[in-house]
């Protein structure tokens, strides 16, 4: 059964140009890792919980500051990774470089018998949406699409990564 979550993107429109704000996951495992990493502020929630009070809840944990009380868009369900992750969108500004998160406790290193604990969160930054496509986990950059569509914002259009083939000679 997959893990439910709920998270906010919280997004805000500066000189026409549409940027979000995603957050960068703390801890050993996702230090040295950045293109597919970064995520929409989210958390796991019960059966018995709605998942817009924990998409709330989450909000304020990972970054520090309590969700604008702006319009929530709804960008619906994905699902990766064994997990099924609903997503609202709300119009805001926070300060990204003020950010400050919840804490985990892990084993580090591995087997060393020593608890360390680290942050949920280690940053936050805006980004504008091809950049947030290129940052975001391969599962969420669908939510992306979903808001410029819901704002009635175009998207830029981004050049497949280029490919050479060896040994094959030009057909043009």
């Amino acid at each position: 059964m997959p893990k439910l979550s709920a998270g906010i993107l919280l997004y805000r429109i500066q000189n026409k140009h549409l940027k979000v704000l995603l957050v960068h996951p703390g801890g050993p495992f996702w230090a040295k890792k950045d293109l597919g990493s970064w995520s929409v502020p989210k958390g796991e929630y019960t059966d018995n919980e709605e998942p817009l009070v924990a998409a709330k809840r989450e909000f304020q944990e990972e970054t520090g500051f309590q969700p604008p009380a702006s319009k929530l868009i709804e960008l619906g369900e994905v699902a990766y990774s064994n997990k099924k992750l609903i997503v609202w969108a709300l119009e805001g500004d926070i300060d990204a470089k003020k950010i400050m998160s919840e804490t985990f406790s892990i084993e580090w290193p591995p087997k060393s018998g020593k608890q360390q604990t680290f942050p949920e969160v280690d940053r936050a930054d805006w980004f504008d949406t091809s950049t947030a496509q290129e940052k975001l986990v391969n599962g969420q950059r669908i939510l992306i699409t979903r808001l410029a569509k819901k704002l009635g914002v175009t998207l830029p259009a981004v050049e497949p990564p280029s490919s050479t083939i060896t040994g094959q000679i030009p057909l043009f």
